[in-house]
């Protein structure tokens, strides 16, 4: 898997998860004081996280890093 692709299901992950808690990108980017941009560009796979970004995300969906980063699921 290239690594477009993996920021991708990973981006793809996170919008599943945020979903899944019926959360809008605005909620979720203020949970993890971060910009809704920022948010939008992860979910899209444009961008690449860093940790300082991934760990607010993490708490505020309250998942663990294995499910965010499963890119192995179709």
């Amino acid at each position: 898997m290239q690594d477009r692709e993996i920021l991708k299901k990973i981006g793809n992950n996170l919008r599943a998860e945020r979903n899944r808690l019926n959360l809008s990108q605005e909620e979720l980017a203020e949970m993890a004081d971060l910009q809704r941009q920022h948010i939008s560009k992860i979910e899209n796979g444009q961008i690449n996280m860093r940790v300082s970004t991934l760990v607010p995300l993490l708490k505020a969906l309250n998942i663990k890093f294995e499910q965010l980063f499963d890119v192995n699921t179709k």
